[in-house]
């Protein structure tokens, strides 16, 4: 009883500090494994036929249709929860928009999933918004051609279900989705282009304690800058983005339908640039943290944006900066490599002299230089940053793996 309870407070220490893990302790000392779980998304493109894309077409319609229903019924009625809705719902759903009895289920789950998040409004759907299914609804088949193979998809649709639906791609040639068992997945239509979001579980991967951490210190005008000293400029993105704002203005500027749809268009590139520049700066920072041994340690920058104050072309670049994603992809990276990443508190990192731990505003003299007042030291502010990043990360290490005692049982 006493080994599960400490197994128990050390499993609540872990998940407070890990990102994307399950932790399960092997023993209470630091030979404790860690086995971290990630769920990934792969997204393949579906090739249906001019038949087969009028079903597919009208099964978003209709399950769209049923979600603006349910959510009506809904917030009026003020019955959330998925288990509720589908007391009140799901008999008259299946028998007004003749669904199947998952896709109702699924249906019924996305409304709820919406209200989960925001209850103080009503929740609608576009006809053509993305749909969930799952593996009674939707699976892959595959056929081994030479060296080479190709795959199928068989979909649930409100005319039956459809066969022999091509699915194009490089995961379709390889052997990426060959034999692994997919969860829910979404069924999108953008701009004419059909396209399958498949969620699977990645294998369980054993995440050593680390004997040091990597800082990296995220930032505007420097991504992502690590202990080691690299630093992953921002200015060609920064370069991008003020180019793509230049060509906003004049866009918006006009009020044209034609500019308001290159407006969509070049909004969408500008967000898949950045989004190209944070996954290799990610995998960069995690392949070398495999390759030394180490965990990787970055600062909690939740609410960062509510807890600055900066000029306003300062603020312009923040709200532009997706360092949230840059911290997603590092974590599931991170966790799909093995690497433990650690959050910690950012308060004074980049004021902070990592020599002499002197403290004060002033040893940041501009962007770039930090001086210490205390010990006289000079070098990058960025660098100074991430080094108190991975110091901290060592120190939030040390606070997970340290045995916490058993709670005592009352005597019965």
């Amino acid at each position: 009883m006493a080994t599960n309870a400490t197994a128990a407070s050390w499993a609540r220490h872990v998940s407070a500090a890990l990102w994307f893990t399950r932790s399960i302790p092997c023993r209470r000392s630091n030979t404790c494994a860690i086995f971290c779980d990630v769920k990934q998304v792969l997204q393949v493109r579906l090739l249906p036929t001019p038949e087969q894309a009028s079903a597919l077409l009208a099964t978003l319609h209709t399950c769209n249709t049923a979600a603006n229903w349910v959510s009506e019924r809904a917030n009026a009625q003020q019955i959330f929860g998925k288990f509720r809705m589908q007391k009140a719902y799901y008999r008259e759903l299946r028998s007004e928009f003749g669904l199947a009895a998952q896709p109702a289920i699924l249906v019924i789950r996305k409304v709820a999933a919406a209200y989960a998040r925001d209850r103080t409004r009503r929740h609608r759907w576009r006809r053509d918004s993305a749909q969930a299914y799952d593996v009674r609804c939707l699976s892959l088949r595959f056929v081994a051609s030479g060296a080479s193979s190709s795959a199928t998809a068989s979909i649930w649709t409100v005319r039956g279900r459809l066969t022999g639906i091509r699915v194009l791609g490089e995961q379709a040639r390889g052997d990426q989705l060959r034999g692994i068992t997919f969860g829910e997945s979404d069924l999108i239509h953008r701009r004419g282009v059909w396209l399958l979001a498949l969620t699977r579980e990645v294998e369980a991967v054993t995440c050593r304690p680390p004997a040091d951490f990597l800082g990296v210190d995220m930032g505007v005008v420097n991504i992502a800058t690590t202990s080691d000293g690299v630093r992953y400029s921002g200015s060609r993105l920064n370069r991008y983005r003020r180019r793509q704002v230049r060509l906003r203005q004049r866009l918006q500027t006009k009020g044209t339908r034609s500019a308001r749809r290159l407006l969509k268009r070049r909004n969408r590139k500008e967000r898949r640039f950045a989004t190209d520049v944070n996954h290799v700066i990610s995998k960069s920072i995690v392949a070398e943290a495999e390759r030394t041994g180490r965990g990787i340690a970055v600062e909690q920058l939740a609410g960062i944006r509510e807890r600055v104050r900066l000029r306003k072309p300062q603020r312009a670049a923040l709200h532009q900066w997706a360092f949230h994603q840059l911290g997603r992809f590092l974590g599931y990276k991170a966790a799909g490599a093995g690497v433990v990443l650690v959050e910690v508190d950012p308060a004074f990192t980049s004021q902070t002299c990592r020599t002499c731990r002197y403290v004060s505003s002033r040893n940041r003299r501009s962007q770039a230089v930090f001086m210490c007042g205390g010990c006289g030291f000079v070098g990058h502010a960025d660098h100074n940053a991430a080094g108190n990043i991975a110091d901290r990360g060592i120190a939030r290490w040390g606070e997970v793996m340290r045995p916490h005692a058993a709670p005592t049982l009352a005597a019965s």
